[in-house]
């Protein structure tokens, strides 16, 4: 039980656990396009850097939360419990909470004082390519588990493919890649 609520041992000392709630606020703030968007950094900061988890713990972590109802950040939690357990949780979630929406507050009020939102329109206009990049940079580092295997590449063009010149469910092309890892083509 006191391994649950302190963490399984990964984090020594105060640094780790003030690092860890540093980099997720500071990761809060560059979430144009939502948590997963950010997901590259985290995975530079807890795995390459830290050493907190395994490539294929990250990727396991982001896809057992993708795929749980819920809100798109879950996986933060999910890295937060394999980092720190309960503790984990609650340092990644307050980190990536907190400035993100006393920032949205912030900028709700203000836009909705302002009459004029030519310049809300015209900064959102501008993010639109930078969460496109992001989004790619996330897609990248997911594959990272995947990418020597053969088939990785043409499933990755099928689901583009399929997205941009279809009205196909996403689903279908989720239960391709189950199928995939299934045969142990991926």
């Amino acid at each position: 039980m006191t391994e649950l609520l302190i963490g399984p041992g990964i984090l020594h000392g105060g640094g780790d656990w003030l690092a860890l709630f540093g980099h997720f606020l500071m990761l809060s703030l560059l979430a144009i396009g939502g948590a997963i968007s950010t997901a590259p950094d985290m995975y530079r900061f807890v795995v390459r850097d830290q050493g907190w988890m395994s490539p294929e713990q990250f990727s396991a972590s982001i896809a057992l939360a993708q795929a749980a109802p819920g809100p798109n950040l879950l996986f933060i939690a999910v890295i937060g419990l394999k980092v720190g357990g309960l503790a984990g949780v609650l340092t990644t979630m307050t980190g990536t909470l907190l400035p993100s929406t006393a920032l949205a507050l912030t900028v709700a009020r203000w836009g909705r004082r302002d009459g004029n939102r030519h310049w809300l329109a015209a900064f959102t206009t501008g993010m639109a390519p930078l969460t496109i990049g992001l989004l790619m940079a996330t897609s990248w580092i997911l594959l990272a588990p995947t990418r020597a295997h053969a088939t990785t590449y043409p499933l990755v063009a099928l689901t583009l493919w399929v997205m941009l010149r279809t009205k196909w469910s996403p689903l279908w092309l989720i239960s391709l890649g189950a199928v995939a890892g299934l045969l142990g083509w991926v």
